[in-house]
């Protein structure tokens, strides 16, 4: 460990070095394979930056999020905060450091509590604030912060919409005035209409508290509006990563071309001539993954050297990281 980690003076907030988390999956009498849903992901996120993490569904986006907040014990790797390695033993101090916003507002609020009691339960179980009327008070705060008035505060979970719920699940992530927070696709599950009020809020709230976010999402275009860099996924591994601008103008991995072929574009003219990129194939399984580079099944440029060796993640200018072999 370097003397810079040693002290916990590291420029970034959070570091992820080589994290991986693998599931054993039993495939027959008396046999488990092992599922790598994240198999060597890297990346850092400095204090009030938002990185976007993309990828179609069972990439393993979610499971990062999940592993680096220890909600899954990770396989391999490590987590650095602040330049200090999370481990179990310390993961309790950093629990009110990094905050979750979940994907679906109507399973990850309690319906038996009040709006109070689930944006007060983090107060409750860090011990933030002297009387009830200091808790009140921060309460009726957070739900101001996030666009919900007093009135609401005694209600419950199945009286509001998707947009009001997801704003609760945000207040709560909020009650311990977190430095990060996983948002896990947290727009997917509402109406198109709410998504740009919810992202919105998500910048607002960046710009008045500095926090940095990972924001997990399937929309590119969400993606780049909110993200400062944005990393592309496939099959538990990283296939690119790059500052969102960079990445949206020149992306490099045959993969992530398919992906930003297939945005919408608001112009007929432009759309007519855009090309759609198809990828032939089905996703393989995680269970049995090619050899090699575990896109080469699905890509136009494959070659022999695809199949047998995987392609390291190479910078190729201005911090533009890609792993292809033929790129």
């Amino acid at each position: 460990m370097s003397s810079e980690h040693a002290l916990g003076s590291s420029e970034y907030l959070v570091e992820v070095e080589d994290l991986k988390e693998y599931f054993p999956i039993r495939t027959g009498f008396a046999k488990t394979t092992m599922l790598k849903a994240v198999d060597g992901v890297s990346f850092k996120i400095k204090p009030g930056e938002t990185l976007g993490l993309v990828g179609e569904s069972g990439c393993g986006k979610t499971t990062v999020g999940r592993t680096l907040l220890r909600l899954y014990k990770p396989t391999g790797g490590r987590v650095l905060f602040e330049g200090k390695e999370v481990t179990d033993k310390n993961m309790k101090e950093y629990r009110k450091e990094m905050q979750m916003v979940f994907q679906d507002p109507y399973s990850s609020l309690d319906p038996r509590m009040t709006v109070e009691d689930i944006i007060g339960e983090p107060l409750d179980v860090h011990k933030l604030y002297g009387t009830k009327a200091e808790r009140r008070d921060k309460i009726l705060n957070l739900m101001s912060l996030v666009g919900l008035n007093a009135e609401h505060a005694t209600r419950y979970v199945h009286e509001f919409s998707g947009g009001q719920r997801q704003r609760i699940g945000i207040a709560r992530a909020l009650a311990v005035d977190p430095k990060f927070i996983v948002c896990d696709e947290p727009v997917s599950a509402l109406d198109v209409s709410i998504q740009a009020q919810v992202v919105n809020m998500f910048e607002e709230l960046q710009d008045k508290l500095g926090v940095a976010y990972l924001f997990i999402a399937h929309d590119l275009l969400i993606v780049h509006h909110i993200s400062d860099s944005i990393a592309v996924m496939y099959l538990g591994r990283m296939v690119e990563k790059a500052d969102a601008d960079e990445l949206m103008s020149n992306p490099i991995h045959p993969y992530t071309q398919s992906l930003l072929s297939a945005v919408p574009v608001p112009d007929p003219e432009t759309a007519r001539k855009q090309k759609r990129i198809i990828l032939e194939g089905d996703v393989p399984s995680p269970l049995k993954m090619p050899s090699g580079c575990a896109f080469r099944t699905r890509c136009r440029y494959a070659t022999a050297r695809c199949a047998t060796e995987t392609p390291p993640f190479t910078d190729r200018g201005g911090g533009h990281m890609v792993a292809c072999w033929e790129k």
